[in-house]
């Protein structure tokens, strides 16, 4: 057996080695014209699929080329705007009504919305013992960590765990679509006593609440909150429910279905993707960002001054010297993201009822200045708009939400698009997902270990 120091010392080679024996010359994927990051040369995706589930529109093609327009987004050929204001104008919450047309592929009738609104509530409570033996004796300072075990843990309390036959899985994805907010905030409240050292409440969801409206009342100690807080939680629930199948996490909802996988892996699976820092992980980059640009300039409604900071982000002399300004810049999106001009539509009014519509101002204030500063300091005619990400986090924030729950949320609303993918792939897929990778190591003969 190794001491620790020798351990450390032995792992530390080793991870010398792997460094400089897994590094691929750059070139080489350009002699074999390899579709990075599954990427065309042009930034587009590689077409792997079809789908019916979501759209996401950002230029039109003219005399071949492709030319930028406003941002929109499409839940099973609606465009969310409409959804949206469908909803709200007749005082409803909308995460319900779209969870049913993301899995169903029709908007709910007024009978159909109220059956399937009661069917999420009778599916809310955990398995009998769940809570004590899956969440409170082991909690986890990640949040999406004990969300995809609790995920995988739930197979063993399903009765039919394994079969992929259509109607088994759309009972899965459900329960699972009405479980999300208890999952994430019975972890919350796990991680707040036993790692913070803060009391523990634990409740059971109410039944006459929507999704929405059951987060707010299990994660505060209370359990109280506004309409209006309500809502724009529920809208941010809608705008992250689904983006089509070619974002990260759901191109692996498609490819983990392709094996025949079951849901509880498929959707844990999902979670982990969601989980990086490059998908589900910007709205808390983005909104560190923002905490440290107000810490560091002086008077954060000086133009100027917040220029200067965005530039020094850009030239990686601030915040985490990335040279990323958080929540700008969108892989579709040019001239606009439809979710943010929707969410801050809406968002505005919470900023007054907060007493922080300063800040809000300063959010727009980057988002209309950011572009200017990329250009500027970049010298690049790249187009770029401020996406979801960007507010997501200050909009949780003035909800009283912790930012650890920030990506558990995005998880909480996209497990309604994630089911759709599942059932989408089972029904029309048929085919495991296979790419190639080309190997481009050298052939070598076996030397003997005495002769190396």
């Amino acid at each position: 057996m190794l001491t620790q120091d020798e351990k450390i010392t032995e792992l530390k080679t080793i991870t010398s080695a792997v460094s400089s024996r897994s590094k691929i010359n750059p070139e080489l994927y350009n002699k074999y014209n390899v579709k990075r990051g599954l990427r065309n040369n042009d930034g587009t995706g590689v077409l792997v699929g079809l789908t019916e589930v979501g759209e996401v529109m950002s230029y039109i093609v003219d005399d071949a080329e492709r030319v930028p327009v406003e941002g929109k987004l499409f839940y099973r050929g609606y465009d969310v705007k409409d959804l949206v204001k469908g909803f709200y104008n007749k005082g409803r919450f909308g995460y319900e009504e779209i969870a049913f047309l993301l899995i169903t592929g029709e908007l709910p009738t007024e009978a159909e919305y109220d059956r399937f609104t009661k069917l999420l509530q009778s599916c809310r409570d955990l398995p009998e013992n769940f809570t004590e033996d899956m969440i409170l004796k082991a909690p986890s300072p990640d949040i999406m960590n004990k969300l995809a075990r609790s995920v995988l843990a739930l197979y063993t309390y399903d009765n039919d765990p394994d079969s992929v036959k259509v109607d088994n899985v759309v009972r899965q994805c459900i329960e699972l679509i009405a479980r999300f907010p208890v999952l994430i905030s019975y972890a919350y409240m796990a991680r707040r006593h036993y790692i913070d050292g803060k009391s523990l409440y634990i409740r059971k969801p109410n039944p006459e609440y929507s999704t929405a409206e059951n987060i707010l009342y299990l994660i505060r100690k209370d359990g109280k909150f506004t309409e209006l807080e309500a809502k724009i939680l529920d809208l941010c629930l809608v705008l992250h429910a689904e983006h089509g199948g070619g974002n990260n996490s759901s191109f692996v909802t498609h490819a983990v279905s392709s094996t025949g996988a079951d849901t509880y892996a498929v959707i844990a699976a999902a979670i982990g993707s969601l989980k990086g820092p490059q998908h589900g992980g910007a709205s808390n980059k983005a909104y560190m960002m923002m905490q440290d640009l107000m810490a560091n300039v002086t008077d954060y409604k000086d133009e100027k001054q917040v220029y200067d900071y965005l530039a020094k982000i850009i030239r990686k002399e601030a915040f985490d010297k990335s040279g990323l300004i958080y929540g700008i810049g969108h892989a579709v999106y040019t001239l606009s993201d439809p979710r943010t001009k929707t969410l801050c539509e809406y968002a505005r009014e919470l900023s007054v009822q907060t007493g922080k519509e300063d800040i809000f101002d300063l959010y727009q204030m980057v988002e209309r200045i950011a572009p200017k500063v990329f250009a500027d300091v970049k010298k690049s005619d790249k187009i770029v708009c401020a996406n979801v990400d960007f507010y997501a986090g200050f909009i949780y924030s003035m909800l009283g939400i912790p930012s650890v729950l920030f990506i558990p949320l995005f998880a909480c609303a996209r497990v309604a698009g994630w089911s759709a993918h599942r059932i989408e792939e089972l029904i029309s897929g048929g085919r495991i997902m296979r790419p190639a990778y080309k190997c481009v190591n050298k052939r070598r003969p076996y030397i003997e270990m005495s002769d190396r």
